[in-house]
């Protein structure tokens, strides 16, 4: 699952928010986390935690939804 998706699904943010903050990550080529953080859409332990549950799915240990 993407960073955006867990953070959405999280209610962390806006499908707004996260489409404003892919286009800026695509022009400046830097992480959306960086830019979620930078324009203060979402805090350090936040995407901390999101970035956790991305490798924990990613490596098949997420069980619970």
């Amino acid at each position: 699952m993407q960073l955006g998706q867990i953070l959405l699904q999280k209610k962390w943010i806006s499908s707004d928010q996260l489409e404003e903050a892919v286009k800026i990550q695509s022009s400046r080529n830097s992480q959306l986390g960086q830019v979620l953080l930078q324009k203060g859409l979402i805090i350090n332990d936040q995407l901390d935690v999101a970035l956790k549950e991305q490798y924990w799915r990613q490596n098949g240990f997420w069980v619970i939804d």
